[in-house]
């Protein structure tokens, strides 16, 4: 070191959090204010928890350390960054020891010499939630767990795991006290989403706010009975009061696990909305059933976080791997199939992962809750398998005394079913009552009941039962005729009222009709059995191809499976052969003159290869209709085109003065060139400014993840770009070195705005709350169409150099248009087939959006995230079963 340089900064003066970040942001000024940039390049790299290797020092997460002043860092970032200061600096090497040794002992002094409480240690998981009946008492420290329950063992150090990036007991990291720290935006807008999405949830399963009373009694983690009984407004007190934070949801069948699921997130996050609250740990509900066999439980819940909240990749990696998020695992049972062959493989899968999740010191269990079907747990405990130092909960049958509660509520005195109401209340004091009682004693089944009752059934006629029957012989009679009743009873009711209804009736003529409805729903719970068995044999199904999930991109198959894909392909074919035809016309390639040269051969060859890349994604497996949506107001739109065209025109400028030069001015002049370019650029810069508009404040993809994404997409937008590049060469007759540089640089500007395209349209809108099932698809051919536009004014600026206005006009709209449908719509184009084959073999209706919307106002599906699902499990199965006659 230099006689003249200054000392570094020593971190022993700090005698407070804020002090020491301070002396943080003295020793990067000390190494001359190296960039975020060169930090996180000198900070390296670290294996996460799915073997992904990620930056140790990313950029997002260096500057909300040094920013925030409540929190005292951890050590594994201490670390990284001091090491990337002192050699951004070129600080002696075999110094940097001794100096990393200083900094450590200042941390560890700091992190004793803080008090307990106001803050907390984020080395301790994170639970300190509050229930609207308990204040925030800060984050407790977790209770051993029973005796000879095990613990997961350690990782080993150099893992990349929590507790490798967590600091050692002793020097426990600090969380921000309340009111603390600046607010995660990652965290805010995952609390969002999260609140709107099982509000949303919550009333397409109730139909509203009412619901029958749901009570349970907790258990130890090995079945012992105990003494705490709650319900549905307790569960979140009873949550918060478990130390760990580990519970396990068990009941019959339609007993409301997941209305229960449901109502816990609910009331862990509404403390977090008040103004001034801090998140510590956000519950997000998943459905277990989209897990897969064999993959890491922390990278497939960030891959959720990404998939159905629209979080950055980066944060929802962060947000896992410091333990901000509470996994509410829904539907346990509906991992493997039914009837079950064997043991449940998946579901034992599932639960080894969890037994593996562990807080962030690594030393005990992570928060987690999860819900199980009484039966399917059975089979778990008989097979030596259950959830680890978790308490155990079950669901109570409703009593008789609950039953008329609910009933009264929902029929009070003067409702017209007070008569039917009276009628159920006498079946279940009856002859019989054991058996009516059993099949009512669930939410799920007192619904049908209602619903069928609703309608103008008879109770008595639908619990009628022979008294002297095997009680639950009569209850299974009874269960089997209110689900055939259901569907008629809300295919009756639905037509009285609602947006859905009268458009079904506008569009046909007459509302539906209950065969029609039960028919359809007949073909989709098939759909979904078909689903599960290629699950079962797939190593990485598509997204939303579960046993529960109605996708609207991946219904195609009702249609039959070859066939729509025969045919998916054969129109794609075609209508990439016209597009290349209006190509080949516009530009004049045909125009051989003395006979065919190398350019004609050139512009063949491209040609024919990229209607052989259009092939390959017509015969592709599961085309994918994604990206996030936004209701983008008027003005953001005006204002991303107008940033647009302002950016694309002196690009489009220079494209056109480097074609002047390549072509040796002998096909255009420099005025033609700067219009045509100018022309061009600003079309490219309009649209992507207006798609681009959706995304301010987006969690864009990256370029790197474009690319890797669709790269046979790509590759076909660039050979698009050489076709287009290739067509004033050819005029010109340019030598074979221009022709090289222009064919070339084409491709890779058309690669680079297929690359642009993809991230403006990818991704999630921060202004995105809830999706929608069908907004991915109908985005598809939007951004098809616009693709293939965007490409049809670039060809026409070409093929008036050798065609007339009018002919010009035509061969760019027909090619840009059969462009668009063949190579940036496969995912809708594929479904459209496959959905009108269906509905000519009568398996669908026709306008099967209509019937999707219609059955979900009637209940008898649920929208859940960005699919439909059928109601109830049990309606499904009932419908594909030999009762149901599927």
């Amino acid at each position: 070191m230099s006689a003249d340089r200054p000392l570094p900064p020593d971190p022993a003066r700090a005698a407070t959090v804020e002090e020491f970040v301070g002396s943080l942001v003295r020793l990067r000024q000390w190494a001359g204010e190296p960039s975020l940039s060169r930090l996180r390049s000198l900070g390296g790299r670290t294996a996460a928890s799915d073997g992904a290797m990620v930056d140790t020092l990313p950029k997002s997460t260096t500057s909300h350390v040094l920013r925030q002043s409540g929190r005292l860092p951890r050590w594994e970032f201490v670390r990284a960054f001091v090491t990337a200061c002192f050699l951004s600096c070129d600080h002696p090497a075999e110094l940097i020891p001794a100096e990393l040794e200083r900094w450590r002992a200042a941390r560890a002094a700091l992190a004793a010499a803080l008090p307990p409480t106001g803050t907390a240690s984020p080395a301790l998981p994170p639970t300190g939630i509050a229930s609207p009946a308990l204040p925030p008492t800060g984050i407790a420290s977790p209770a051993p767990p029973p005796t000879g329950a095990a613990l997961p063992a350690p990782p080993p150090a150099d893992a990349a795991s929590p507790a490798s990036l967590a600091p050692p007991a002793e020097e426990a990291v600090v969380a921000p006290a309340e009111g603390g720290a600046e607010p995660d935006d990652a965290v805010e807008l995952l609390v969002r989403r999260v609140v709107r999405e099982e509000d949303r949830a919550r009333k397409g399963l109730l139909g509203g706010y009412d619901i029958a009373p749901v009570s349970f009694s907790s258990h130890s983690g090995r079945g012992t009975s105990g003494e705490e009984p709650g319900d549905l407004h307790t569960i979140g007190r009873f949550f918060s009061a478990l130390s760990p934070q580990r519970l396990l949801v068990v009941g019959e069948s339609g007993a409301g696990k997941t209305v229960l699921a449901i109502e816990l997130v609910l009331q862990l996050l509404e403390p977090l909305l008040t103004a001034g609250a801090r998140h510590r740990m956000v519950p997000v509900r998943l459905n277990a059933a989209r897990w897969t066999l064999g993959r890491p439980f922390e990278a497939w819940l960030a891959e959720q976080l990404v998939r159905d909240f629209g979080l950055a990749t980066d944060d929802a990696l962060r947000l896992v791997r410091d333990r901000r998020v509470l996994p509410v695992v829904d539907g346990l049972d509906e991992l493997d199939p039914e009837p079950s062959a064997g043991s449940p493989r998946r579901a034992i899968g599932l639960l080894a992962e969890l037994n593996r999740y562990s807080d962030l010191s690594g030393r005990r269990p992570g928060a987690v809750v999860v819900t199980c079907r009484a039966d399917r747990h059975d089979e778990l405990r008989a097979a030596g398998v259950w959830l680890d130092n978790a308490v155990l909960i079950r669901l109570h049958d409703l009593t008789v005394e609950q039953i008329a509660v609910y009933l009264t509520a929902r029929w009070p005195d003067g409702h017209p079913c007070v008569g039917r109401r009276d009628g159920i209340r006498k079946a279940l004091s009856g002859p019989a009552g054991r058996a009516v009682h059993s099949a009512l004693a669930t939410p799920w089944r007192l619904l049908l009941t209602v619903t069928a009752v609703e309608s103008g059934a008879d109770p008595h006629e639908l619990l009628r039962v022979d008294p002297h029957a095997d009680p639950r012989e009569g209850a299974e009679l009874i269960a089997r005729r209110l689900l055939e009743a259901y569907v008629p009873a809300a295919t009756r009711l639905t037509p009285r009222a609602g947006r859905a209804a009268r458009a079904a009736r506008s569009a046909h003529g007459t509302a539906y009709q209950p065969d029609q409805v039960r028919a359809w729903l007949v073909h989709l719970a098939a759909h979904l059995r078909w689903q599960a068995a290629r699950t079962a044999g797939a190593g990485r199904p598509p997204p939303g191809l579960t046993a529960i999930d109605l996708v609207p991109h991946l219904l195609w198959p009702i249609g039959g499976w070859r066939l729509v894909r025969a045919l998916h392909c054969l129109c794609a074919v075609l209508l990439a052969v016209i597009a290349m035809l209006a190509f080949w016309t516009g530009s004049a390639a045909g125009d051989l003159g003395a006979g065919p040269g190398a350019e004609q051969v050139l512009t063949l060859v491209l040609m024919t290869s990229w209607v052989g890349i259009v092939t390959g994604l017509s015969l592709s497996s599961w085309p994918a209709a994604a990206g996030g949506r936004s209701d983008v107001p008027r003005r953001r739109r005006v204002a991303g085109a107008l940033i647009g065209a302002f950016a694309g025109l002196p690009v489009g400028v220079l494209g056109g003065l480097a074609g002047l030069l390549l072509t040796g001015g002998k096909v255009f002049g420099p005025a033609f060139a700067v219009v045509a370019g100018g022309t061009g650029g600003l079309t490219l810069g309009t649209v992507i400014g207006l798609t681009a508009a959706g995304r301010i404040g987006a969690e864009r993809m990256t370029v790197s993840e474009a690319i890797l994404a669709e790269p046979v997409t790509l590759t076909g937008f660039g050979l698009c770009g050489a076709i287009t590049g290739l067509a004033p060469l050819r005029l010109a007759h340019a030598g074979p070195a221009a022709l090289v540089a222009g064919v070339s640089g084409a491709f890779v500007l058309a690669f680079a705005l297929g690359v642009v395209f993809k991230i403006t349209t990818g991704g999630w809108s921060m202004d995105a709350e809830l999706a929608h099932p069908r907004e991915a698809l109908r985005r598809n051919p939007t951004i098809g169409l616009a693709f293939g536009l965007t490409g049809g004014v670039a060809a026409f600026l070409v093929f008036i150099m050798s065609q007339g206005v009018v002919e010009s006009l035509v061969c760019a709209l027909i090619g840009g248009v059969t462009f668009g449908l063949s190579f940036g719509a496969v995912a809708w184009t594929r479904t459209v087939i496959g959905l009108t084959v269906a509905a000519t073999r009568g398996l669908l209706p026709l306008r099967l959006w209509t019937f999707l919307d219609w059955a979900c106002e009637a209940r008898l599906l649920r929208v859940s995230g960005a699919t439909y699902q059928f109601r109830h499990r049990e309606l499904q199965d009932f419908l594909t079963s030999p009762d149901g006659d599927g």
